[in-house]
């Protein structure tokens, strides 16, 4: 019984909404009428006149009633999570050398780069919306007076104490090469090998998330992945993941240490993208991924082997004694186990390569840093000098880049640029220097436990 009145109700429903039309009631059997019999003639009886038929108006249907709005609480904003950074000291404006010096038009875009790759994260949103607010082009004074009012300046500390640090340079080299391998063009870039696993463990040790954990299978165990000596050697599975060849070992080992550049194809390597002859087209490649082991300076071991001084220990010092000792080249850059892998990258006119934000680097704007210390996108007041002098090297940068040299807090690589120039600069650049980090004034930073 219970059944038939649910199916009933189920009915009814559909049939409100004009999915179900009920079954019409079967036409009753009709009678037959009895044969006729032949009647007499009946004279005719007037027919009285039939009554007006009242029409009734149609029926008026109610739209049915509307269901009720629930309302959904506004989702509340993403909240900053506090982070204990003892090593960070505040202090005030006026103790960073040479604060009202700096034409700060200039680091102006790369701040605004910085934005762009903090979008989403709530301790940055607040100053980035302000900065947006500003004129497209806001005057030095502007920008110092912004900065004064929505930054809190703090100064990095080492961790094991002390104020100076080591400030290098590196730059975009530009090297010649070609899309197929010849003779002249051998040394091959890779992209990342299919067997190299990317191991992710900052869910359970947060403390491993500077890490680049890179390993193979090796039955059932996870083992680290081969070494820059074992890849050269063929250990690894990359043939078929060249990027491009090119004509110098030695420029192709610096190129991995900058992490990006620009090689030049020779006048006939048909382009991937232009479909054509390049015609000396030159393409950008920038990082992809690492091996996981650690740098080595193979200028240390130069000097410690006594084959150069320390005051050549520079890039052009090895490049040097690289091309005065062909033989013995493979065994120097073995000695650094890192080896980097690459991708090729649109070309941007005008535009820096990508850094670890995966924003434009702004030449002489940009720094690579060590982030367990001073957090990616942030303005950092740098004081330096420049390459091989005592002449002050002052001003606002952007942490907008990593290195897997760059270890410690106060540390910074400063982006020279792109081209011959900027390569003399950055290969002569081990400078001491200090470093203040300008983060938002309500940072979620803890200070003593609070």
């Amino acid at each position: 019984m219970r059944a038939l009145v649910l199916i009933g109700a189920l009915a009814s429903l559909l049939a409100g909404c004009g999915l179900f039309q009920p079954k019409p009631p079967e036409p009753e059997p009709s009678v037959p009428a009895p044969h006729p019999r032949p009647l007499l003639p009946v004279p005719p009886v007037p027919t009285p006149p039939a009554p007006p038929i009242s029409v009734a108006p149609p029926a008026v249907i109610e739209p049915p009633a509307p269901e009720p709005v629930v309302a959904v609480p506004p989702e509340e904003p993403a909240k900053a999570i506090p982070v204990a950074m003892p090593w960070l000291k505040p202090a005030v404006f006026a103790q960073l050398p040479g604060w009202r010096d700096d034409d700060l038009t200039l680091a102006w875009p790369a701040w605004m780069q910085s934005c762009r790759g903090l979008r989403g994260n709530p301790a940055w949103s607040g100053v980035c919306e302000a900065a947006m607010r500003m004129s497209a082009l806001p005057e030095s004074g502007e920008i110092r007076a912004f900065l004064e009012q929505q930054f809190q300046p703090w100064q990095v500390n080492q961790s094991e104490g002390g104020l100076d640090g080591l400030v290098t340079g590196y730059y975009e080299p530009l090297l010649r090469g070609s899309r197929y391998p010849t003779p002249r063009y051998r040394y091959p870039l890779y992209g990342p090998p299919d067997d190299m696993l990317v191991v992710d463990l900052t869910a359970v040790y947060p403390e491993l998330k500077s890490l680049r954990l890179r390993g193979r299978l090796q039955g059932n165990k996870v083992v680290p992945y081969w070494s820059r000596a074992e890849i050269e050697a063929g250990a690894a599975p990359v043939r078929g993941k060249e990027v491009l060849w090119v004509d110098d070992p030695v420029e192709l080992f610096f190129l991995q240490v900058q992490g990006s550049g620009r090689v030049r194809l020779e006048t006939g390597n048909y382009g991937g993208n232009s479909g054509g002859n390049s015609g000396g087209e030159i393409v950008r490649v920038g990082y992809a991924d690492q091996n996981g082991h650690p740098y080595r300076s193979i200028g240390k071991w130069l000097v410690e082997k006594g084959e150069i001084t320390l005051d050549k220990a520079s890039m052009q010092g090895i490049k040097d004694w690289g091309r005065r000792n062909a033989e013995r080249l493979p065994d120097l850059l073995n000695t650094n186990p890192s080896y980097v892998f690459f991708r090729e990258l649109p070309s941007s006119p005008g535009s820096g390569p990508l850094g670890a934000m995966g924003v434009p680097l702004t030449n002489e704007r940009s720094i690579a840093v060590d982030p367990r210390g001073v957090p990616l996108g942030a303005p950092v007041w740098l004081a330096t000098t420049r390459p091989n002098t005592k002449e002050a090297l002052h001003r606002l940068v952007l942490a907008q880049d990593t290195g897997s040299a760059i270890r410690g807090n106060v540390r910074a690589d400063f982006f020279w640029g792109f081209g011959e120039e900027a390569g003399r600069l950055a290969g002569a650049m081990k400078q001491k220097g200090r470093m203040w980090v300008l983060l938002p004034r309500d940072y979620p930073i803890l200070v003593n436990g609070k």
